[in-house]
């Protein structure tokens, strides 16, 4: 797994509840997916970003609608599983 300061005890993006304020700690992508570190960095998800879950698809939740700093971009479940985030307070 590629990984960019992971740490257990954070939660990633996908299993948040919606509208909960949290920050970015660090992108994990799978080894078969290199490419989603760049993507995910280019489009904003670096550590220190704020990021809240706005809204989830329906059915199964996917994908995913997500404000990253002033910017909202939707994601699927999979590539929000990467992004390892803490709580702002």
């Amino acid at each position: 797994m590629h990984t960019e300061g992971k740490d257990s005890s954070h939660v990633t993006l996908d299993a948040l509840d919606l509208r909960q304020p949290m920050r970015v700690v660090a992108v994990q992508v799978p080894d078969a997916q290199p490419h989603w570190l760049l993507w995910l960095e280019e489009i904003g998800f670096v550590p220190g970003e704020p990021v809240t879950v706005l809204a989830r698809g329906l059915p199964g939740g996917d994908p995913l609608v997500v404000r990253i700093g002033a910017s909202t971009f939707a994601l699927r479940r999979a590539e929000a599983a990467c992004v390892v985030v803490e709580d702002c307070a």
